[in-house]
């Protein structure tokens, strides 16, 4: 059995603002059928304490940037867990990063550096009861901790660091002394990154292997573009880094036992689908017929939504609909709500986020829209294919890995799951637009399709199997190559 030390700044279902806690949250549960122990540390924000009715005490920190700390353990909703209980850092009205209104918490630095000094700590045996040989790390909220592990010396656990998203990369102006670092880690071989401390390029300096979340995204944030000024120091260590997809949690996306939805189906009993279309039009007061295109996203340029803003006079020409579920930057937002109020009935908008309406989303919707910009994995076009709404995706990173193109040939095929496109502009959308209403049109031809798409394993069952072989791999070499 193999032991995992999971460290991540939020985990499904105690705290969530986006894609990685639907990771943390799922994957630890299919890694322990490869036979990984796993347990997740996370902060101990307010909420996250709220669930913890009991918890032993494993560790006492006197002082840990700023007061006092202690590391509690406990199984939460299925999940064993660490939480960093250190008042002084979490227990604090807003959001994990931010306060109410939206801005990050001035000492972000140093909240995250105490996750990873107790990340470190773990892993160097502070909980006497759990000794990981992995210490698994995730996105740049954890990236210190390789860094911690490395200039303690020594013995150590192996490392993972786990790229979620490359545009988040957690660069502060603090000093090495402040968070407990020697001198010599400010070097561009060390932490220091443009005059400043970098904390996902450290975790990609030091951590034993890097992955990312798929294999296309692997390769792209090896350019200029995608790597967003890590690219240099991801090609360099090249031979360490590999993509593996994400999963979803197939047991709480799964239509044929949901219990947000009016009636159960699957992909051999699609006819039963047509009662969360009905249900999602009505939620909405849309008609009832023709094609309804679904978002269901943060409405941010990365997602690409403001393209879909752009072409909702083809879709309207197409005699097609459109329903948003989603919030993210206030012009965009506003946007969408004065499409729907020009086009009452065709065009509605829900801001915000709602679990149950974004299942009925997934159920209801005939074609689900991700034109992203650059998608790391992505996790819509997951759910989209298992609840049978053909993704319209960009192809991009995982959307790429994930959706096979409706071409004559993949049709023929039956191998086609969606609907992708290239170049990421309102041309390339407004096409992809087109040929989906082209293939509604063609009943036969899109229920072959949806068919297909509802059957591809969109589980963690593989890419656990792959985290799995890469954690035998660096725990039974002697020597892991930098």
């Amino acid at each position: 059995m193999i032991r995992v030390l999971s460290v991540a700044s939020e985990v499904f279902p105690l705290v969530k603002t986006g894609g990685l806690a639907d990771v943390a949250g799922a994957l630890p549960a299919a890694l322990g059928r490869e036979r990984v122990a796993v347990r997740t540390l996370i902060p101990g924000y307010r909420a996250v304490m709220a669930a913890f009715a009991k918890a032993s005490v494993v560790h006492e920190y006197a002082s840990l940037f700023g007061g006092p700390a202690r590391l509690r353990a406990a199984t939460v909703r299925g999940l064993d867990i660490f939480v960093l209980d250190a008042p002084h850092l979490y227990d604090r009205d807003g959001g994990p990063y931010a306060d109410r209104r939206g801005q990050d918490f001035a000492d972000n630095a140093f909240r995250f550096a105490a996750l990873c000094r107790a990340g470190a700590d773990i892993g160097s045996g502070a909980a006497r009861d759990f000794i990981p040989d992995v210490v698994h790390c995730h996105d740049w909220q954890a990236g210190l901790a390789p860094a911690y592990l490395h200039y303690a010396g020594g013995p150590r656990p192996r490392t993972v660091m786990t790229v979620h998203n490359m545009a988040f990369q957690g660069q502060f102006p603090v000093t090495c002394d402040s968070l407990g670092l020697p001198w010599h880690a400010w070097s561009i071989d060390g932490v220091e990154y443009h005059g400043s401390i970098g904390y996902l390029k450290a975790g990609l300096q030091f951590s034993d292997r890097i992955t990312t979340v798929s294999p296309t995204y692997a390769e792209e944030i090896k350019t200029p573009d995608g790597g967003m000024g890590l690219d240099g120091l991801l090609r360099h260590r090249a031979h360490a880094l590999r993509g593996i997809r994400n999963g979803i949690d197939d047991h709480a996306w799964n239509p044929g036992d949901d219990p947000h939805l009016p009636a159960a189906f699957d992909a051999k009993h699609r006819v039963a689908r047509g009662a969360s279309r009905d249900a999602l039009r009505t939620h909405f007061g849309i008609a009832q017929a023709g094609l309804l295109f679904g978002i269901v996203s943060r409405l941010t340029w990365q997602k690409g939504v403001d393209l879909v803003l752009d072409c909702i006079p083809a879709m309207m020409e197409g005699g097609a609909h459109l329903a948003v579920l989603g919030t993210g930057d206030a012009s965009l937002q506003r946007a969408f709500v004065d499409a729907a109020r020009s086009h009452r009935g065709r065009v509605a908008v829900h801001v915000g986020y709602d679990e149950g309406l974004a299942h009925l989303m997934q159920a209801g919707s005939d074609a689900m829209l991700v034109p992203s910009r650059f998608e790391p994995c992505g996790l819509t076009q997951m759910c989209a294919l298992r609840y049978g709404a053909l993704p319209v995706v960009s192809r991009v990173g995982g959307l790429a890995d994930t959706v096979v193109d409706a071409t004559d040939e993949a049709v023929a095929t039956r191998t086609a799951t969606g609907v992708s496109f290239l170049p990421v502009t309102e041309e390339g959308l407004a096409s992809a637009i087109k040929r989906t209403l082209a293939l509604w049109s063609d009943q036969p031809r899109w229920k072959r399709v949806q068919a297909r798409a509802m059957t591809v394993d969109v589980s963690w069952k593989e890419p656990a199997r792959e985290y799995a072989a890469l954690y035998r791999e660096i725990t039974q070499s002697s020597v892991v190559p930098g």
